[in-house]
């Protein structure tokens, strides 16, 4: 069972007509704060970022350390240290690339399989107590909504 958290940060009291984007950080930190509080409390004491990486090679199995870092826009040498990290845990195994052997295709092995899965139940639970009461209509205008939003701010080239 999740302990519940008593965190205050970014809790102005604010009015809700600060706008928008101030709602939707405010959001996301309570959802953040909710699933910091899992990986920490968790039996695998995973970090934000290790998560983050673990998730990347789930829906992108054999990519590679550099492939990870254009996606995430994180610097290489601090993905260097969660890869070889999570390598050492037994959570993602690596494989030379053939065409070019200084590559390792990395994938998650059974062990990072499983935390991902844990992860990504806790992620399934904690959206459906985000939009527990609004029905299905409301959640597909709520995600229209956000999808205009971030289009919105979507930088156009």
């Amino acid at each position: 069972m999740m302990r519940e958290t008593n965190d205050n940060v970014n809790h102005s009291g604010k009015a809700p007509e600060d706008g928008v984007l101030d709602l939707i950080h405010s959001v996301m930190h309570q959802y953040r704060s909710q699933q910091y509080q899992v990986l920490r409390d968790g039996p695998h004491d995973l970090t934000h970022m290790e998560s983050k990486v673990l998730r990347y090679f789930q829906y992108h199995p054999a990519a590679t350390q550099s492939d990870c870092a254009r996606h995430s826009g994180r610097d290489k040498a601090q993905l260097a240290r969660l890869i070889a990290t999570l390598r050492a845990r037994g959570f993602l195994d690596g494989v030379a690339d053939a065409a070019d052997r200084r590559n390792m295709r990395l994938s998650l092995t059974a062990a990072g399989q499983a935390v991902q899965g844990l992860l990504q139940q806790q992620a399934e639970r904690l959206n459906a107590t985000a939009v527990r009461g609004l029905s299905a209509t409301e959640q597909g205008q709520l995600l229209e909504l956000l999808r205009r939003v971030r289009g919105n701010l979507e930088v156009q080239d």
